[in-house]
């Protein structure tokens, strides 16, 4: 994921800013981390590269 793609990015739950977490990253790419809501308290994972936004839904 790019770093400029934080800019147009916003939690899919509640519409909020998120907060980028670098665990990896190669020159302007981020391989491994998160995007997190500080609204909502919702975190979502980069792994390879690719940013998952897909709201998590509770399996009972």
């Amino acid at each position: 994921m790019r770093r400029s793609l934080l800019d147009i990015l916003c939690c899919p739950v509640c519409k909020g800013d998120l907060e980028l977490r670098v665990d990896e990253e190669t020159g302007d790419d981020i391989v491994e981390g998160s995007l997190w809501c500080a609204a909502c308290g919702v975190a979502y994972p980069i792994t390879e590269g690719i940013p998952n936004l897909l709201p998590q839904t509770d399996k009972d």
